[in-house]
């Protein structure tokens, strides 16, 4: 069920609320133990430049749940705010399966937390792994649909990779961390996002387009299929690309050629376009045998 503006509006107020109060607030030391609300930290499951993400019990609904809680230093400026802001607005307006669910989010004692549901690994984690092909069809389906639902809902990621892709129980899969996302589709010139091995070369020179969603989710795929990611500029043979071939019908494998194709004219679209052709390959071949 889709939420109300109201709730939206409501999440977005929450940083308002941060910039006018967290200064007044004693700031917590947060280590396992510590109480936010309703909210009791486990422990610390990951932290970068602009958040922290812990696991914590709700001691209301008394299950777990992700906390991502932005540092102080970076949500010290306007510039900083607005970034959040427009994540938590991205991120409560998204409705899909394959789209991580922000709960809530509110300011407690004096911190702007995040809550999402907890996950059990990351695709990242899930990689080090051994991975069937089955299985991996199957995460290249859910993978490309919330890739899809995001562009037809006119959201641009700008950081597609293995690590933001969360695993759940049976194998679900959920695309989340929309922290330097965009609306639309623009060429506007922007600054320099994304992750390196995976970030398009153009996203790279500050033109992001859906395009470049496109060409970052190809290389998650091309890691996954054949274990190996391709160091730009790509120069045949690619690493890999024999492992990648195996078991795969060819229509499949010129797929993903496509989406990690250098010149983002060549590549499909958008996330939108890419669907289609997946569902056709689906369709009317094997995934599995040639």
């Amino acid at each position: 069920m889709s939420r109300s503006s109201n709730d939206v509006d409501q999440m977005a107020a929450a940083l308002r609320l941060y910039a006018n109060h967290s200064d007044s607030h004693a700031q917590k030391n947060l280590r396992a133990g510590t109480r936010l609300d309703k909210y009791r930290l486990l422990k610390r499951l990951g932290s970068g430049g602009f958040a922290t993400v812990y696991s914590a019990m709700d001691e209301l609904e008394h299950r777990r749940v992700a906390l991502k809680i932005p540092s102080d230093t970076f949500t010290g400026n306007v510039a900083s705010q607005a970034d959040l802001t427009r994540e938590i607005r991205i991120m409560a307006r998204l409705e899909h399966p394959n789209i991580l669910r922000l709960k809530d989010a509110r300011v407690i004692d004096g911190k702007l937390v995040m809550v999402f549901p907890l996950g059990e690994e990351t695709l990242a984690d899930r990689l080090t792994k051994r991975i069937s092909r089955p299985q991996a069809i199957d995460f290249t389906t859910q993978m490309i649909e919330a890739v899809a639902y995001a562009h037809e809902h006119h959201v641009l990621h700008r950081d597609i990779k293995p690590e933001n892709f969360i695993l759940f129980a049976h194998n679900h899969l959920c695309l989340t961390d929309f922290g330097i996302a965009r609306f639309g589709d623009s060429l506007h010139s922007q600054s320099g996002s994304g992750t390196l091995g995976y970030v398009a070369p153009e996203q790279a020179m500050g033109k992001a387009t859906y395009r470049s969603d496109v060409f970052s989710l190809g290389l998650v795929l091309y890691r996954m299929f054949s274990g190996s990611l391709p160091e730009y500029p790509f120069t045949p043979p690619l690493p890999g690309y024999t492992k990648l071939r195996k078991g795969l019908t060819a229509p499949f494998v010129e797929l993903i050629r496509k989406c990690i194709d250098p010149q983002p004219t060549r590549r499909f679209r958008d996330g939108v376009a890419l669907h289609n052709a997946f569902k056709q390959i689906r369709t009317t071949t094997n995934l599995r045998v040639r």
